[in-house]
């Protein structure tokens, strides 16, 4: 697998590795650029960023795909907008042979308006034997009939 750019050996050497990038890479200041490049070194090439949310003027919920490409010029220009912060609460993860699923839940906060959000990332992983990728990246978040259970609020990393 080649991905566009050299990964940094801690960033995928573990799944704490990799999981702590995912976090990093996205997150920063108003105004403040973000590293794509790095983001990309995470991803499989063909990766897919996927958000379930209700849809507009319905009570149905949708998916929306996206590629990392797609996910970095829709949202990107959003997360230095708005000084997007994300960190992870708690992490539970489950690893069988070179697969890993990880239950990430996370608390948002934007620099911009002050608001808070949290929700759960569900991060699909595989290690090729010298490295972690990240395969798949499906989220969503918290609201008031969806609230985060306990469980996803203490951590079993």
């Amino acid at each position: 697998m080649v991905a566009s750019a050299p990964a940094r050996a801690a960033d995928v050497q573990s799944i704490d590795g990799i999981i702590g990038a995912l976090y990093d890479v996205i997150s920063g200041g108003i105004g403040e650029a973000r590293n794509w490049s790095r983001m990309r070194s995470l991803f499989i090439p063909e990766a897919r960023i996927m958000a379930i949310g209700p849809k507009k003027d319905s009570k149905d919920f949708g998916l929306r795909i996206l590629s990392v490409s797609d996910y970095i010029a829709n949202s990107g220009p959003i997360l230095v907008e708005t000084g997007f912060r994300e960190k992870e609460l708690s992490r539970k993860t489950e690893i069988w042979g070179e697969l890993a699923q990880v239950f990430t839940t996370y608390e948002t906060q934007m620099d911009k308006d002050k608001s808070t959000k949290r929700g759960i990332n569900s991060v699909q992983l595989m290690h090729d034997g010298s490295r972690w990728w990240i395969i798949s990246l499906l989220f969503e978040a918290e609201r008031a009939d969806l609230l985060l259970p306990e469980t996803y609020l203490r951590s079993n990393k």
